[in-house]
């Protein structure tokens, strides 16, 4: 069998799996129909655990089109499960993700300046 190589922290051409976050997407849904308002943000897991400032996303179209961008897997049955339960009961979270700085700011969630309380 032939290993698969791991990346390593100190492997020069590994700068985006050093930068990804491990974390979750918290999106609620204000409002209802077409007129409906999604508010995304990520949390972070591990390091200093700020949330990005939540970003307004308007209709159903929009929060989908995000999630693409952001490459969310929409086959598995968590992301599948999580949009269900923003339409009936309006929030959900997307657990496990892994996103870099990169794609969060691509997208326009940047991080918020407010310290996570407990």
């Amino acid at each position: 069998m032939a290993a698969i190589p791991v990346p390593s922290a100190s492997d020069p051409g590994n700068d985006v799996a050093i930068r990804k976050q491990s974390g979750f997407l918290y999106i609620a849904r204000h409002g209802a129909g077409l007129n409906s308002v999604y508010l995304v943000s990520f949390h972070r897991l591990e390091g200093i655990g700020r949330a990005t400032r939540p970003l307004a996303v308007e209709g159903a179209q929009g929060l989908l089109e995000l999630l693409e961008h952001l490459g969310i897997d929409f086959k598995l049955a968590v992301v599948r499960g999580a949009l269900e339960d923003i339409l009936r009961l309006g929030s959900a979270t997307i657990p496990q993700l892994l996103l870099s700085e990169e794609q969060l700011a691509q997208n326009g969630m940047v991080p918020s300046n407010v310290e996570p309380t407990l």
